[in-house]
């Protein structure tokens, strides 16, 4: 039982809370937050939900059984932009997926890619690593949600420099075809659209601060920035 009632998230999501797991530094543990149970998401999304199953809405559940599906068949490729899954583990506040977390050099976590445009800019290394993720991306063919830049993070050298881009939420698919149906030219045209929507919300977003404007700040990390700590087990 890994107990994380004690400990301080480092970032939230709509519905879950994300921790570094306590005995290895180098993994993220997100558990449902305590006052959104899957009963009241349930009865909240209404028909035909309430006649399915809790799993159907269960963000874990199905993000772990994605990703299991896509590394059988990309094996380590997947993991060039999606952080690697490590499953379930116990945990005092509910069943826990674990994954890796993304860290920059420094041993610092590494922040989402809306988080570090909206500090920096679109800078060199930043517009690189997306052209990169542009053309890694439609040929993984994961699916996802819309690409929303606070469920991407952009990993750094120690100059702050970004080094790639990865996928560490919004895995899903709520077409009514199941998404292993879906020929491979669709897949891709998909994805490549979702990318392309990416950059112009990213636009949007710097048009925004340039104007001098605001934006939902709910995507902060609320970390400490600290390096990693060490331990027997990280």
């Amino acid at each position: 039982m890994i107990r994380l009632s004690s400990e301080k998230q480092f970032a939230q999501g709509g519905n879950r809370f994300c921790f570094v797991d306590p005995e290895h530094q180098d993994r993220c543990i997100k558990v449902r937050r305590p006052e959104f149970t899957l009963e009241d998401l349930r009865k909240k999304k209404g028909f035909p939900y309430t006649f399915l199953p809790l799993s159907f809405i269960d963000e874990s559940y199905k993000e772990n059984k994605i990703l299991q599906a896509c590394e059988k068949i990309l094996g380590d490729d997947l993991y060039i932009a999606v952080s690697r899954n490590y499953g379930f583990v116990d945990t005092d506040m509910g069943p826990g997926l674990c994954s890796e977390l993304i860290r920059n050099d420094d041993g610092r976590i590494s922040l989402s890619v809306l988080e570090y445009a909206w500090n920096f800019g679109k800078t060199k290394s930043l517009l690189q690593a997306f052209e990169q993720f542009a053309s890694d991306w439609p040929r993984l063919m994961v699916p996802t949600r819309n690409l929303l830049p606070h469920n991407i993070v952009a990993q750094c050298d120690v100059n702050n420099e970004v080094m790639r881009l990865v996928v560490i939420d919004g895995f899903g698919y709520s077409g009514l075809i199941p998404f292993a149906w879906l020929p491979k030219f669709y897949k891709i045209q998909r994805a490549q659209k979702k990318v392309a929507r990416l950059n112009k919300t990213l636009d949007e977003l710097l048009d925004i601060k340039n104007s001098g404007g605001k934006t939902n700040m709910f995507w902060q990390q609320k970390h400490d920035g600290l390096p990693v700590k060490k331990s027997d087990n990280s």
